[in-house]
């Protein structure tokens, strides 16, 4: 499955890699990414929908440069549940842009509105919710979004359009036919 990156959650945790034998070289580190909303100044996460992202830094994620991955396309394993929490494996970027199958995204309230997460008809039947942040008046939503996939806020309808030039680039356009 190959996903383009459009954004990052807002909450970034890693894990060091363990020595794979005696003596042995260590692996590489791993990084999460999931949701998370400001709480008494400072970001923590509030899930209603657990979920991350995960990116392996021998898969060419690098940790110190995030804005370089955005508008990159990874193959990616199939979304699955463990333990309860929603995950997406990154397994490796891919050197050149391709057209994704789906998209990574993270919305917050600032572009839709407050999403109706739950209720009937708040996105479209392909998107798959990944992980969701709230505290009052604060959402985030990290999303898989297809292209022309849709969801609905606040402020209205807002589909996720492709660029015709870069296909693996994508923005939320709100939409004016409801």
């Amino acid at each position: 499955m190959l996903v383009a990156v459009t954004g990052f959650g807002s909450i970034w945790r890693h894990r060091l890699g363990k020595q794979r034998h005696e003596g042995g070289p260590f692996a590489q580190p791993v990084y999460y990414n999931t949701t998370g909303v400001a709480v008494n100044g400072s970001t923590r996460q509030r899930p209603q929908i657990c979920g991350y992202a995960r990116f392996d830094a021998v898969g060419g994620f690098n940790p110190n440069f995030p804005s370089r991955m955005i508008n990159r396309v990874f193959e990616c394993a199939e979304p699955s549940v463990w333990m309860g929490c929603n995950k997406l494996l990154f397994k490796r970027m891919l050197t050149q842009g391709e057209r994704p199958d789906c998209f990574f995204v993270v919305v917050r309230p600032e572009l839709t509105g407050t999403l109706g997460v739950g209720t009937a008809g708040w996105r479209s039947p392909d998107t798959w919710l990944l992980s969701f942040s709230e505290c009052p008046q604060q959402q985030e939503a990290m999303l898989l979004m297809p292209a022309h996939g849709w969801i609905r806020g606040d402020l209205g309808r807002f589909v996720l359009e492709p660029s015709e030039r870069r296909p693996w680039t994508a923005r939320l356009v709100r939409s004016c036919s409801e």
